[in-house]
């Protein structure tokens, strides 16, 4: 019987890589170690000593710099997959950001720009590149973003992000809804707590992860590599028929939170 959660012959692109700790180095790596070749980028000059170690690890032909926010740049990245591979199979989408003044304080209370600037980086950049690789994805493919459970339900001191991690999920229903007749798949990985540099912005993330812990019906946390092991199964073709989820990755938190 064939492997079919093997990624042999897959090409994908990981965004939002920021040093061996994140959940996307994790996927990355689980990504590679089935089979497939991947894109790997970084945000600027700064973060590019931090990855570009970890794109050789991985044996990574394509590594180029990609800052949602700078004009024209999402869309080279998307022009250099087509002229270096002709198309692409899966993509992970794990970048969000928020002004410090606005992700610290209350919601009522977040400034325009900086609600706008939190959807523009942590939601509308996903619907960007599903625009960019729906025409590389001729034969289907997956799409995976990175959401959390205060998307959901009120996690004390998530504040910004919980709405905006709330449109990133209707975003993939809709997406998965619009792009499924293309056969490609859509999704959002919510993890538990994790200890990451983006969640080191958050205030009091160790009392989070604590309170977490206690309630999971497992008594433990999730980690990166759990969150890497369901990225890449739902890349692969063993989860063909399934798109538009948020797979929690939790413990079982959000069952009982």
């Amino acid at each position: 019987m064939p492997d079919f959660c093997s990624l042999q012959g897959k090409r994908g692109l990981v965004i939002g890589i920021a040093n061996r700790d994140s959940i996307a180095f994790a996927c990355a790596r689980q990504f590679h170690d089935l089979g497939a070749e991947l894109a790997l980028t970084y945000v600027n000059e700064k973060a590019r000593g931090y990855v570009e170690p970890l794109a050789t690890e991985l044996d990574c032909k394509l590594f180029a710099p990609c800052d949602v926010r700078e004009p024209g740049q999402l869309e080279g990245l998307f022009e250099q997959i087509r002229e270096q591979w002709g198309g692409l199979d899966f993509l992970l989408h794990s970048i969000a950001f928020a002004p410090r003044e606005d992700l610290h304080g209350r919601v009522v209370d977040c400034s325009r720009d900086g609600f706008l600037t939190a959807m523009d980086v942590s939601c509308h950049s996903f619907m960007r590149m599903a625009h960019l690789a729906e025409p590389l994805m001729p034969q289907g493919g997956t799409l995976l973003t990175v959401s959390f459970y205060g998307a959901e339900k009120v996690v004390e001191d998530y504040n910004l992000m919980g709405p905006v991690k709330a449109a990133l999920e209707c975003s993939v229903r809709y997406m998965a809804a619009e792009l499924g007749p293309r056969g490609i798949r859509v999704h959002a990985l919510s993890p538990g707590p994790l200890k990451t540099r983006a969640a080191s912005g958050i205030s009091r993330f160790d009392e989070l992860m604590e309170r977490s812990r206690q309630r999971a019906p497992q008594y433990q946390l999730a980690d990166i590599d759990d969150v890497g092991a369901a990225a890449a199964f739902l890349v692969s073709d063993r989860a063909r028929t399934l798109t538009g989820n948020t797979t929690y990755i939790d413990a079982g938190y959000h069952i009982v939170g």
